[in-house]
């Protein structure tokens, strides 16, 4: 009996050796990216994330969030965060289109009418659909956040038709949507670094290029080009996302944690973007831009058909998302 008792024991105590480090393994410390600095809506609303997050789980989850892109470019955080070597981060959907064929799909010219109905349509169906696809490729969506519209800027005309592009040299972001859509309108696309933009700007290598309101204006390239023209092409959600790697180590009650604070910033980064971009339009008025609104955009959303046609060509496994998103109202 004494023997018997004694290996009972022995093997309680073998057995809470070894239940304690996987209860252990649910205490998390992150490594957050962030390509913004640190008073942007984005960064302020990835820091409130944090902070939820690890009072809700009451600390067995805590993090860090690494802004200014210390921890790489964005193409290579975006792989670094596939792999695990990052655990969350926040990312334009424009630049996972390379990997990640359902993102491409918002960086189509025109697919948004406008910034509610984007809320609305990633909130639901489309950011459904879309977050499928990211989870396959090992990224996990925690919020939708808004990055405005883009427009076009440059340093010789204002852009009221597409013949105002043609032959102008105007940079855009690495993706073969981005160039197609310019080269569509007869102009000249110089995909770039962004951090290349100002100098190239200055030094007339490129003549324009297009964004929304607060970057043209934190990055002082309203300095060296005067015309912002309000074409709006492209409104492309930004992710907060998390390392699939890193989501499948979290309990179920974490990982409801996680995706709840997730939405909680991205209705944060909502309002302190909109906040934002007021303010960046007064700062660009007050600058001497001359901002000029597009009265008429059907010539410009007719010049994309190329671009859906060649895109749906080589995903014709996309077109239910892509007709999703168009035919809404």
């Amino acid at each position: 009996m004494f023997v018997t008792k004694s290996k009972f024991i022995k093997a309680a105590t073998l057995a809470v050796g070894l239940t304690l480090p996987a209860l252990a393994a649910h205490a998390v410390e992150l490594r957050g990216w962030n390509i913004h600095v640190e008073d942007y809506p984005v960064s302020i609303a990835m820091e409130s994330f944090m902070k939820e997050v690890s009072e809700k789980t009451n600390g067995e989850i805590t993090g860090k969030t690494y802004h200014n892109g210390l921890l790489g470019s964005q193409p290579d955080a975006i792989e670094q965060i596939r792999l695990g070597a990052i655990d969350f981060g926040e990312f334009s959907l424009g630049p996972m289109g390379q990997a990640i064929p359902e993102t491409n799909v918002v960086s189509l010219p025109f697919i948004f009418k406008s910034i509610p109905q984007m809320y609305e349509l990633m909130d639901g169906a489309a950011g459904e659909a879309i977050g499928k696809g990211m989870e396959a490729k090992g990224i996990v969506p925690l919020g939708w956040y808004d990055a405005g519209a883009r427009s076009f800027y440059n340093s010789i005309r204002p852009i009221t038709s597409t013949e105002d592009v043609k032959g102008m040299k105007v940079r855009v972001m690495s993706n073969d949507l981005f160039v197609g859509m310019v080269e569509a309108m007869g102009g000249n696309a110089t995909p770039m670094a962004f951090a290349e933009v100002f100098q190239s700007l200055k030094t007339s290598v490129i003549d324009g290029a297009e964004n929304n309101p607060p970057s043209y204006e934190s990055t002082n390239h309203y300095e060296v080009a005067k015309y912002y023209s309000l074409t709006e092409h492209l409104i492309i959600p930004e992710c907060l996302c998390m390392s699939k790697k890193t989501w499948d180590k979290l309990t179920p009650e974490q990982q409801k944690i996680v995706k709840e604070a997730g939405r909680t910033s991205a209705d944060l980064q909502r309002s302190l973007w909109s906040e934002r971009e007021k303010a960046s339009m007064e700062i660009l008025k007050a600058g001497g831009v001359e901002v000029n609104e597009i009265a008429d955009k059907a010539p410009f959303q007719d010049a994309m058909a190329p671009v859906y046609e060649q895109f749906l060509e080589a995903n014709p496994d996309l077109t239910e998302l892509v007709d999703l998103i168009r035919n809404a109202d």
